[in-house]
């Protein structure tokens, strides 16, 4: 005689593996308390810079800030008053020859031996590099429309500009250095060089630490930013993260005091109604609990963040 039995139960899915661990990006390069001044004034004071493989940074500061007076101690030019450089694992104190080999700079100004051609120059500087790509310096010229036997002191500012960016790619240098490269370029070369920079970071794996002053190319190009203001690094992150963190509140007429926890200021205002503006930062969960009322807080734009922290008072 068969039996009947209960259907054996159905065993519950199994859950699914947890995600693996991210690897931490590989930093390329780090500074720790950088530091250097002219006479009495710091030009640059305390500056921690982080950048990773693979990105773009965008170095934003208004003239005078610090940033070329920085780029020139990457560089080797400048040796810093105090602090260190960690470039590609190796911490040094000045960075000589042995370092520079694995370095692109592009500076404000592009100063050649006058007397020779493009082709000349890439001639001359090959020799300094051992990974040096003539196929890729002649592509670049002709991308970047520079004339190949003209000699450089018969360039213009914005060509000379391509030439040196050139030049500085064309030894597929790991990191590049860039101060203020579209300086003197207009706007179809300034096109050029940007989608020259995105695609060397995408195809090639470099990084970038490219100074600037306009919001806008920087806002297009970079993956994270740093704001210098005064020789000091006052912010440095994801553009998404200083969009989220930095908003404006209206109060009546004074701050209140103490701000609500989590939140700092970065500067006052007083628009023309009288009352008195607050730009402050904190993460999204400190805003999430703070008193203001919605109606008062305001998210600004990348271009009024920058503002807000280059204008930044002294009573912040």
């Amino acid at each position: 005689m068969s039996e009947l039995s209960e259907p054996l139960p159905t065993p519950p899915p199994e859950a699914p593996p947890p995600p693996a661990p991210q690897p931490e990006p590989e930093i390329i390069l780090r500074t720790q308390g950088l530091t250097r001044a002219f006479h009495d004034v710091k030009a640059v004071n305390g500056v921690d810079l982080e950048l990773r493989r693979g990105e773009v940074y965008g170095f934003l500061g208004r003239n005078g800030a610090g940033k070329t007076t920085t780029l020139r101690m990457l560089m080797g030019i400048l040796r810093p008053d105090t602090g260190d450089i960690e470039l590609m694992g190796q911490r040094v104190r000045r960075v000589g020859a042995a370092q520079k080999r694995h370095l692109g700079y592009v500076s404000q100004e592009q100063v050649f031996y006058p007397w020779m051609t493009a082709l000349e120059l890439g001639r001359f500087v090959s020799g300094f590099y051992p990974h040096w790509d003539d196929a890729r310096f002649q592509h670049l010229l002709h991308v970047l429309d520079v004339p190949k036997d003209r000699k450089s002191a018969q360039l213009s500012g914005g060509t000379r500009m391509k030439l040196g960016l050139a030049l500085a790619l064309s030894h597929r240098p790991p990191l590049l250095i860039l101060d203020e490269p579209t300086a003197g370029l207009d706007p179809v070369a300034r096109r050029e060089f940007l989608d020259i920079l995105r695609d060397q970071v995408r195809r090639e794996g470099q990084t970038a630490l490219f100074s600037s002053h306009l919001v806008g190319e920087v806002e297009e190009v970079a993956h994270r930013i740093g704001i210098l203001h005064e020789g000091r690094l006052r912010f440095q992150g994801s553009l998404d993260t200083l969009r989220q963190s930095v908003r404006r509140v209206m109060v009546m007429e004074s701050a209140p005091e103490p701000l609500p926890p989590g939140l700092s200021l970065v500067r006052r205002e007083r628009p023309p109604d009288g009352r008195l503006a607050l730009v402050l930062f904190g993460t999204p969960g400190d805003w999430a609990n703070s008193p203001f009322a919605p109606e008062t807080v305001e998210t600004l734009s990348l271009e009024n963040i920058f503002l807000a922290y280059a204008r930044r008072s002294d009573e912040s």
